[in-house]
């Protein structure tokens, strides 16, 4: 068996990096600041990998770019659930069975969540 990381958990680190470090750090400071075994390209196609999806941006520091977090762990997690939605097919069969997966603690949540978004939209 390998030691392979869950889906999205390197982009939950690197984002983890970045917003610890509270400046903007090239790849070799996130490889530090990640404190792990990856490979420099690795951090270098995670980082840009989270460029595209909007989660970072970077700025060119010499040859080198610099990243800054845009989005925290939960602002990722909305655009891949967004990502999917927009990849097409039955909106409502999709957010159907994503409600039908829910806890009841979650349910209750998205709910109030719902009322508090149409309440300001309202005002």
């Amino acid at each position: 068996m390998t030691g392979r990381r869950a889906k999205g958990s390197l982009e939950s680190e690197v984002l983890a990096a970045l917003w610890a470090a509270g400046r903007p750090l090239t790849p070799a400071e996130v490889m530090i600041a990640v404190d792990s075994d990856l490979a420099y390209t690795t951090v270098q196609t995670i980082l840009t990998r989270l460029h595209v999806k909007g989660a970072v941006e970077r700025a060119r520091t010499g040859r080198a770019h610099a990243y800054t977090p845009v989005l925290d762990d939960a602002g990722l997690a909305a655009e891949r659930m967004r990502g999917v939605l927009d990849k097409g097919g039955d909106r409502a069969a999709v957010l159907a069975r994503f409600l039908g997966s829910l806890s009841a603690e979650d349910e209750a949540t998205l709910t109030e969540l719902l009322e508090s978004h149409r309440d300001r939209g309202s005002q």
